[in-house]
């Protein structure tokens, strides 16, 4: 299973959404909280060139956020991606 990097805050539903939806298809993943340090969100922006959260990387590829997350679910692409070496 290929690394996987979702950056998150606090207080955000979609963040959680995605955290559940990753838990159910049992990927392990690492979660940087860009409240918990100051310059995270400056590096997550400038990594991903948006501002919002979250923001997931599987492997190399940048997903985006949930709605991108929950879109390859639903064409039935994500398992493919998650299971990818």
């Amino acid at each position: 299973m290929p690394e996987i990097l979702i950056y998150t805050t606090n207080i955000c539903p979609y963040c959680i959404m995605a955290k559940r939806l990753l838990d159910k298809k049992g990927a392990h993943y690492t979660e940087i909280n860009v409240e918990s340090k100051p310059g995270l969100r400056e590096e997550m922006m400038h990594k991903t060139n948006r501002r919002t959260v979250p923001q997931i990387y599987i492997g190399d590829y940048h997903v985006g956020g949930f709605d991108d997350l929950y879109a390859l679910e639903q064409q039935k692409k994500l398992d493919a991606l998650l299971s990818a070496a």
